[in-house]
This record gives C-alpha cells, structure tokens and sequence, in this order.
C-alpha cells in the first residue's frame, strides 16, 4: 500500500507499506518505526470499506517494493549455509534499472537547478536578500524529490547566505559556482575519471551501501592498529551525526566513521581518543578517499600513544593538496605538533602559532565553543601541545588536545 499524507511541510510525506513483511517506509524525518503515517495508512485498510483504492504504485512506492521482493527472492534462492560462496554473482538487472532510473531523475534535478542558478545571475545577486529562504526551501524539496539530497542541502545553504552579514554577495557567487560544478560533473560523469566520479556521486547524494564495502566481490579492507583521533556528536536537525576519526600505525592514513541516529539506525560504537584498534576499515570510494566503514576487530581495544604530527605550514599544503582533488571539500583532518594557542592582536580571535613563532593558523571562529576555546587555552598554559583537529577555509577547528592524555574539545 501506498500513499501521500499532508504534514508540516510543503510536499506531502510518501509512506508506503509492504503487507507481507510487514515493512514500512515514509518520508517523514520521525525516528520511530513504523510513523504514525504508516500505522494511519494501515488503519485506513483494515477498516475496509475501499478506503484504499486498488492501482498501480507510482514510482516511488514500486523501486521500493521491487527492491524488497528482488532481496527476498534473492535470500530465498541462496544454497544453504556453508554452500554460498562470499563474492557469488547476484542478477544486478534489476538494481541496474533502478540505478539508472536514479540517476535520470538527479540529471533531471540537476538540470533544474542550473536554471535556478542561471536565473539568479540574470536577475542579479541583489535580488536573492529580499527572496529570503522561501524560494530556496522550494528548490531543495524539489531536488528531494529528484533523489538528490546533496543538491538539496547545498541548495538550502544558498537560502541562508544574503542573511549572514558580511560579504555575503562573494560567499553566494562562491557557492553558486561550487554548486554549478558539481551539476555539471554529474551531468557529464562518463566523461569523468573513476575516482572524480565516485566523488561527484557522493557529493549529490548516491553512496555505497557498508556491506558491500566489507564483503562484496571488489571489497578491499585496509588492516592496521587505527588510532582513535576524535569523536564528535553534533546535533544535526532531527538526527544525530557522529564522526570518528582515526589514523592508521602503519599505513599513516586517516579514516573517518560518519553515522547518523535515526530511521532505526544507531550511532557508530563509542570510541573514546587515544585508544588504538587492530581492525579493518573499507573506504568509500572517491578521489580523496576519507570516509570509512569499520570492519572486523582483530583484538581488544588497548592505549595508543601520542600521534606524531605536522606544522602549520605542512598542514595548510595537505589540505591544499586534498582541495585539488574534491572541490566540494569543507576541511581536511590533520595533526598539529608543537603548537600554542594564543589571542589574536585585537583580542577578537584566536590562533594556533607554531612553537617557532614563523607561522599562526587562525582557529574556525564558528566551530569551537568558547568553554573548549578555554579549556584549550588551560591545557596549553602557554606551552606548546598537541592538537587534532580540521584545516579548512575557515581556519583550523580543534577537535582533541594531547597533554600528555587526549583530552576532547
């Protein structure tokens, strides 16, 4: 069953219900399951009466109850356990279809919001303060509804720059032309080497499911003794994001494990700084690849030590070298030694200076609240320290400081 429900948004919420799961699906961000549109959707057929109406599922409903009747005969022909082969080859017609009818509907999005933008720099940037974010909300549910939720966010973020003071016509000129590269990178994605592709198909929204990460036919986890860096929950709407960052003993690589509370879906374990992990992590493919999904754990969590690390110089060249390859990229993870937080000549901001005194980095001015910002300062006592945290644009979030224990910021 399916069908359209009127909710506080502009577009009704999509709820559809298999009966032979039973399983559920919605649109809605409500973290319970089934939604209360399903279970309204469930009562309306038990009443009877023909309250549901018999015809054919809108697209929508049929990808998702295709996708789960192709599972369930999938399961229901696989040789019993001990017989199947890890990497047998499973009929991917039908999971090509839908792949493609996917991304017909993003290129169609796509396609849409280059007009958007278009439009906006016929008309003139001026006009985009007086629009406020109405006609902006307008075009990230539309790319909602093209299946593209990285359009939809970066869209969504256009509507609350002309309110954010400053020189917001260049920052709006800037993220127009960031989102126009991306449109036309998925527009033109054959033409776009693998790595670049993956990366593009990230960034509008299409992801690599984790188990197919671990154990799929072209699986490749990276074993090492990963140490856990940072862990940070931030409060994201009405879900909760988690980010782990870790860097791997021996292959020097920094991995990050993204989970998001919600839908049925818990947050990654807990991993507190400073332990180190014998286990396997696969990386989501892409041009810079960063994002990870934790495998198999050889043996049990033990203390790591002190990470090594860079200076601010060797810093602002790994994240320059990390741009080069994702455009699209905020920040880039790095380690800083030998560092000391000091205030800036005004008193307004502040830096992390090099113990040489040669070079200073600018701390990210929105990412760092004040307590950490003095808990920083404290750890520190003017002395050079340790510090974990994110180089970007916007200067250097510190994340975990090392004297001689991590402590999180």
């Amino acid at each position: 069953m399916w069908g359209l429900c009127e909710g506080s948004g502009r577009t009704p919420y999509r709820a559809v219900v298999d009966l032979t799961g039973p399983a559920y699906q919605c649109s809605c961000p409500s973290r319970k399951v089934p939604c209360k549109h399903a279970l309204g959707l469930l009562l309306l057929w038990s009443g009877g009466g023909g309250a549901v109406a018999a015809g054919a599922p809108p697209p929508w409903a049929d990808d998702w109850l295709t996708g789960r009747r192709e599972r369930a005969g999938r399961r229901a022909a696989a040789p019993p356990d001990g017989d199947a082969s890890p990497h047998a080859p499973a009929d991917a017609e039908p999971g090509a279809r839908r792949a493609a009818r996917r991304a017909a509907r993003i290129g169609a999005g796509a396609t849409e919001l280059e007009q958007r933008l278009e439009d906006l720099l016929h008309t003139g940037l001026a006009a985009a303060e007086g629009a406020g974010y109405a006609s902006w909300d307008e075009t990230a549910a539309r790319m909602v509804d093209a299946q593209a939720p990285g359009l939809a966010s970066r869209a969504r973020e256009l509507g609350a720059l002309p309110s954010s003071g400053g020189d917001w016509p260049s920052r709006l000129l800037e993220e127009c032309a960031l989102l126009h590269l991306l449109d036309q990178g998925f527009l033109g994605i054959e033409r776009l080497p693998p790595p670049l592709a993956a990366t593009v198909r990230a960034r509008v929204g299409l992801t690599t499911d984790a188990a197919e990460l671990l154990t799929g036919p072209k699986a490749a986890p990276v074993r090492d003794r990963w140490l856990v860096l940072s862990q940070q929950d931030t409060d994201e709407g009405r879900l909760t994001a988690r980010r782990i960052h870790l860097r791997g003993e021996r292959t020097g690589r920094t991995a990050l494990l993204l989970s998001y509370s919600g839908g049925g879906r818990p947050l990654e374990p807990t991993l507190p700084p400073g332990l180190l992990l014998d286990a396997d992590l696969a990386f989501y493919p892409g041009a810079r690849p960063l994002r990870a999904a934790l495998g198999e754990r050889h043996a049990p969590p033990a203390q790591g030590p002190v990470p090594s690390g860079c200076g601010i110089d060797a810093a602002l060249r790994a994240y320059g070298e990390a741009l080069r390859d994702d455009p699209w990229l905020d920040s880039w993870p790095v380690v800083l030694a030998d560092v000391a937080p000091v205030p800036g000549d005004d008193g307004s901001g502040w830096q992390l200076a090099d113990a040489d005194g040669e070079s200073a980095l600018p701390l990210d001015p929105r990412g760092l609240p004040r307590p950490g910002l003095w808990r920083l300062a404290a750890i520190s006592g003017g002395r050079p320290v340790t510090v974990f945290g994110t180089c970007g644009h916007r200067g250097f979030l510190p994340l975990t400081t090392w004297d001689p224990e991590p402590v999180s910021l």
